[in-house]
C-alpha cells in the first residue's frame, strides 16, 4: 500500500518534473552554446526580442543561474528517491548513464566557474580541457537522453514483487 500511494503521488508530480528537467536543459543549452559567439555570427539575435542572446555577459549569467537550478533539482530527485524508502523502485542502466554524464557536466562545470574567478589560473591545456570536456559531456547526454527518449527508456523500474 505504501507503494502505491508514493507511486499516486509521483504520477502527479511527474509532468512537473520533467517539465522543471526539460526547461533547465532548454535554458541550460541555449545560454551555453550562447557562450560561443554563434547567436550574433548566425544572426539569431537579429530575431525580434533575441538581441540579448548576443550579449556574453547576460547569457553567461543565465547559465550560471540554470546551473545553480540544475544543481538543485538533481539533489531533489537524488534525495526523494533515496529517501522514499519504497525499495521496489531502481535505477535502470540508462539511469546510470545518464548519471554519469550527468555527472561529469556538474563536474567539468564546477572547474569552468573556477576558471573564471580572478585568482584560480588553470593551465591552457587543462582550460581546453575542461572546456571540450563540458560540451563534450553535455553533447554525449543530449545524444543519449534522446536514445532512451526513443526506445523508451526511462531512470527508474518498479521490481517485481
Amino acid at each position: 500500500m505504501k507503494f502505491n500511494n508514493h507511486r499516486r503521488r509521483s504520477g502527479r508530480a511527474m509532468w512537473a518534473r520533467r517539465w522543471i528537467y526539460t526547461a533547465i536543459f532548454a535554458v541550460m543549452g541555449f545560454t551555453g552554446f550562447g557562450q560561443l559567439p554563434i547567436f550574433n555570427r548566425y544572426y539569431i539575435s537579429d530575431i525580434p526580442g533575441m538581441a540579448w542572446a548576443a550579449d556574453f555577459y547576460v547569457t553567461h549569467t543565465i547559465h550560471y543561474l540554470g546551473a545553480i537550478f540544475l544543481i538543485g533539482f538533481v539533489t531533489y530527485i537524488s534525495l526523494d528517491y533515496l529517501l522514499a524508502g519504497t525499495g521496489r523502485l531502481k535505477l535502470t542502466a540508462s539511469a546510470y548513464l545518464r548519471i554519469a554524464f550527468l555527472g561529469g557536466i556538474i563536474i567539468t562545470g564546477v572547474f569552468r566557474v573556477l576558471k573564471n574567478l580572478p585568482n584560480v589560473t588553470f593551465s591552457p591545456n587543462f582550460t581546453l580541457f575542461i572546456d571540450l570536456s563540458h560540451l563534450g559531456f553535455m553533447m554525449a547526454y543530449l545524444l543519449t537522453a534522446l536514445l532512451f527518449l526513443i526506445i523508451r527508456s526511462g531512470w527508474i523500474a518498479e521490481e517485481p514483487i
